[in-house]
C-alpha cells in the first residue's frame, strides 16, 4: 500500500533534464521571466555600454511563431541576450504591430561604442535598419499614438541622443579668426545612427497622430533643456537636425513656448557674459527669427527685454562672424514690427561699435542699413547726433572697406 502512494508521487528531475541540451535552462528561464517582469514595469533602458541588451519578452498568450520570433534567445551562460533582428512588420498582423514596435523600440535602446569601427558590425547594422524601420512605421501612423508607444519613444531616443558632448574646445585664436567657417568641424562618427533618430523624433513631433496634451508629460520641459544643450556639438549635421527638430516642438506644443525662450536667453547670456564659446548659437538664432516673425503686435515687455538684453549684447563677442547673419535678420525683424525700436537698436550698435577690427566693423555698417532702411523720421532724429558721430569716424578710417 506504501509502495503504491510512493509511485503516485512526481519524481524529482534528473541534473540531465537541467542542461543545456537544446532547450532553455531552468536559470534561463528565471532571466526570461525577470526581464518579462522589467518590460511590464517600464523599468528597462539601455546603458552606456553594449555589455546588456534591451528587455525584450515573449508574450506566452500567442502560442504562434511570431511570439517565438520575438524572443531574444538567452546565451547559455545566461548573461548576455543575444542581440538579434526582430520580424518586420509586414510579417506580423495589424494586431500585433503596436507590440512589435515598442520592442523594436526597446532593441534601439541599446547604445554601441562608434569610437572603434570594427566592433558589433552585425549588432550596429541590425539596429540601424530597426531604426529605419520605426521612421517608416510612424511616417505611415493611421491612428494616435498610445501613450505606451510615446513613453518608450521618448526614453529611447533619450537614451541615443542625450550624451556627453566630448568634442575638443576650439582655441581662442580660432573664435577670434573671421574665417571661422574653414575650421574643420568635428564630425561624430555616431552620426549614420544618430541621424536615423533624429529623423525618428522629428518625424514623431511633426506627426498629426502625436497628441500634444499626451506627448508633453514625455517632451517635457527637462527634454528641452537636453535637447538645447545638444546645440554646442561641433557636428553642423547635428545642429540642423536639432535646428529642425526645436522648431517642430515649439510650434507642436504651446505650453512649453515661453520656457524655450527662456532656455534659449539664458544660453545667451552664458555666451555673452561668461564663456564666449558656443557652436550653435546662428541655428538657435534662426530658430529665434522664425519666432520673432510671428510675434503679435504690439510686443510683449517680455520680447522688448529679450532684443535689449541678449540680442543686442551679442555683438560683443569677438565670434560674431559665425553668426552675424542670423543675428543681424533678427534684429531687424524687431525693427519692422515696431518701428519706434529703432532708436533702441542704433544706440546698442553704437555702444558696441568695434574699435580697432575693421572686418567687423564692415559688418556694423551693414547691419546698420538694413535697420536704417526701416527706421522711421521720428525713431532717426533721436538718435541721428551720435550715428552721424560714429560715421564720420567710419570715413576717416584707413580701413578702405569701412571709408
Amino acid at each position: 500500500m506504501i509502495k503504491q502512494f510512493l509511485n503516485r508521487l512526481p519524481r524529482k528531475p534528473k541534473s540531465s533534464d537541467h542542461r543545456d541540451g537544446g532547450g532553455t535552462s531552468t536559470s534561463s528561464n528565471t532571466s526570461t521571466s525577470s526581464r518579462t517582469n522589467d518590460f511590464t514595469n517600464n523599468r528597462y533602458g539601455g546603458g552606456p555600454n553594449a555589455t546588456s541588451s534591451p528587455a525584450v519578452n515573449s508574450n506566452p498568450a500567442h502560442g504562434s511563431n511570431y511570439s517565438n520570433k520575438l524572443s531574444l534567445p538567452v546565451k547559455p551562460n545566461g548573461n548576455q541576450p543575444s542581440y538579434e533582428a526582430l520580424p518586420s512588420f509586414r510579417e506580423v498582423p495589424n494586431a500585433e504591430k503596436q507590440n512589435l514596435f515598442i520592442r523594436k523600440v526597446i532593441l534601439c535602446s541599446v547604445i554601441f561604442d562608434f569610437t572603434d569601427p570594427t566592433k558589433n558590425l552585425k549588432e550596429k547594422d541590425i539596429k540601424r535598419q530597426t531604426l529605419v524601420e520605426l521612421v517608416d512605421y510612424i511616417s505611415s501612423a493611421s491612428a494616435k499614438f498610445p501613450e505606451i508607444v510615446i513613453q518608450e519613444l521618448i526614453r529611447m531616443v533619450s537614451l541615443n541622443l542625450f550624451r556627453p558632448l566630448t568634442s575638443p574646445p576650439r582655441e581662442n585664436k580660432a573664435l577670434e579668426a573671421f574665417d571661422v567657417e574653414e575650421e574643420e568641424p568635428s564630425m561624430d562618427p555616431a552620426w549614420p545612427h544618430l541621424q536615423v533618430v533624429y529623423e525618428l523624433l522629428l518625424r514623431f513631433v511633426a506627426s498629426p497622430e502625436t497628441d500634444a496634451k499626451l506627448a508633453k508629460r514625455y517632451v517635457d520641459h527637462s527634454f528641452v533643456l537636453r535637447l538645447l544643450d545638444l546645440f554646442d556639438s561641433e557636428d553642423p549635421r547635428e545642429r540642423e537636425y536639432l535646428k529642425t527638430v526645436l522648431h517642430r516642438i515649439y510650434g507642436k506644443f504651446m505650453v512649453h513656448r515661453p520656457f524655450i525662450r527662456k532656455a534659449i536667453n539664458n544660453i545667451f547670456y552664458r555666451f555673452i557674459f561668461e564663456t564666449e564659446k558656443h557652436n550653435g548659437i546662428a541655428e538657435l538664432l534662426e530658430i529665434l527669427g522664425s519666432i520673432i516673425n510671428g510675434f503679435a503686435l504690439p510686443l510683449k515687455e517680455e520680447h522688448k527685454l529679450f532684443l535689449v538684453r541678449a540680442l543686442i549684447p551679442l555683438h560683443k563677442p569677438k565670434c560674431l562672424p559665425m553668426y552675424h547673419q542670423q543675428l543681424s535678420y533678427c534684429i531687424t525683424q524687431f525693427v519692422e514690427k515696431d518701428c519706434k525700436l529703432a532708436d533702441t537698436v542704433i544706440r546698442g550698435l553704437l555702444k558696441y561699435w568695434p574699435v580697432t577690427n575693421s572686418a567687423k566693423e564692415v559688418m556694423f555698417l551693414s547691419e546698420l542699413e538694413e535697420v536704417l532702411e526701416a527706421t522711421q523720421p521720428a525713431e532717426f532724429q533721436r538718435c541721428m547726433v551720435p550715428l552721424f558721430r560714429q560715421i564720420s569716424r567710419c570715413l576717416s578710417s584707413s580701413h578702405f572697406q569701412v571709408s
